[in-house]
Formats: C-alpha cells, structure tokens, sequence
C-alpha cells in the first residue's frame, strides 16, 4: 500500500515537471536563421528585380518559393538540431508544441496561395504572406521573448497597408524584400539576445556570421 501512494506521488511530481517544462520560455528557434532568412530575402529581391530575371507572375512565384524553401531548411535545421542534441530538451515530442502552434497560419498561407496563384490574383499575395507571417508570430508569442509580438504586429500592420491601401505589382519583389529582410532582422535579434547579453553593433554582426552561436543566446 505504501509502495502504491509512493508511485502516485512520484508521478505526480513528474506531471508537475512536465507542466512546469512546458510553461519555459522556447528555445528551439535559432536568431541566427531568422536573420539568415531575412538576408536571404533582400539578395532574392536583388536578384528577382534586375533586368534578367524574366517579369512574370510565374518567375516571381517559384523565386519565393525558393526562398520559403532555403529560410525552412535553414530555420527547420536548427529546430531539429536543438531537439537532438540540447540535454535539456532530452528528445521529448512535447517540447516541440510551440512549433505546431504556428503550422495553422503557414497552412491557410498555402492555401490561399494556391487559390490566388489560380486565379490570377498574385498582386494579393505579398499582403497577405505578411499578414499569416504575422499570425505565426503572435502563435508563439507566449513562450517567446515578449518583443516578438512586435514582429508580428509589424508583419499584420504592413501586411494589411499593403491589401488596402497599395498596389504593389507580384512582379515588383522589393516591398515583399525589405519587409522580410527588416522583420526577419529584428526577429533573429529578439530571440539571439534576450537580455542574456549586450546588444552591439559587434554581436549582432556575430550573430550573422559566425559559424557557432555564442553560448549564450537565447535559441539555445
């Protein structure tokens, strides 16, 4: 009998320890990438918005396609990275909730590219990325460093001038560029510092460059 309640208590103090895991701020998203993703955004622009690069939807659309791609991999690289190696983490599935906090907002954005993309409405698409980017943000805004809702108010804020107030043709990739390149910075400098270390000129630019994350960034 004595036994019993002492399994019972021993589990109730793991589901505690679980609960209390759970409710930690997240560790899993890497600054560095976010800001990579951003960088990655504005040289697409570049590229996409020079003269040899054909001027059609189509062109326009597999060009972010491919940057959606490469900010995946490299942001989705660090994720499964953390999950594996991180000791603190120990492999536990749970521990990865915030992630799929975030998967509803990057579904409808695909399905509302699908729909646009048929219909010929692509000058909707930056607008609304923006918007369900944003979204995405505030999902995970709880186990996040506060200043993230930041970023996602800025991505909807922009998002929603760009729907209703301008006309930016799908053809024109620089609006698309630099809001990324700006939200994705400031993105990546939210989660890499965390107020776990000064913020200089010399450690954003370490941030961004070098091969290692310092040991006390927030991502991991």
């Amino acid at each position: 009998m004595v036994s019993i309640h002492i399994q019972q208590a021993l589990a109730q103090v793991r589901e505690l320890q679980q609960k209390i895991l759970e409710k930690q701020r997240f560790k899993g998203y890497s600054g560095r990438a976010r800001a990579l993703s951003g960088m990655l955004a504005l040289i697409a622009s570049g590229v996409m918005g020079s003269t040899a690069f054909p001027a059609n939807p189509r062109a326009h659309l597999l060009g972010w396609g491919a940057v959606f791609l490469a900010g995946f991999l490299l942001n989705f690289g660090a994720l499964i990275q953390w999950f594996l190696f991180d000791p603190h983490v120990n492999r536990n599935i749970r521990r990865l909730k915030p992630v799929m906090d975030t998967l509803p907002a990057f579904v409808v954005g695909g399905i509302f590219t699908l729909i646009f993309t048929a219909h010929s409405l692509h000058d909707f698409l930056f607008g609304t990325w923006m918007c369900l980017f944003g979204l995405a943000n505030l999902a995970s805004r709880h186990v996040l460093p506060p200043r993230i809702s930041w970023v996602g108010w800025y991505y909807i804020l922009v998002g929603s001038f760009c729907l209703l107030f301008l006309n930016v043709p799908f053809t024109n990739p620089w609006p698309m560029g630099l809001v990324f390149f700006f939200g994705e910075l400031a993105g990546g400098i939210i989660l890499h510092f965390d107020g776990t270390m000064p913020f200089t000129l010399e450690n954003v630019l370490h941030m961004i460059f070098s091969l290692k994350e310092h040991p006390n960034a927030s991502s991991k």
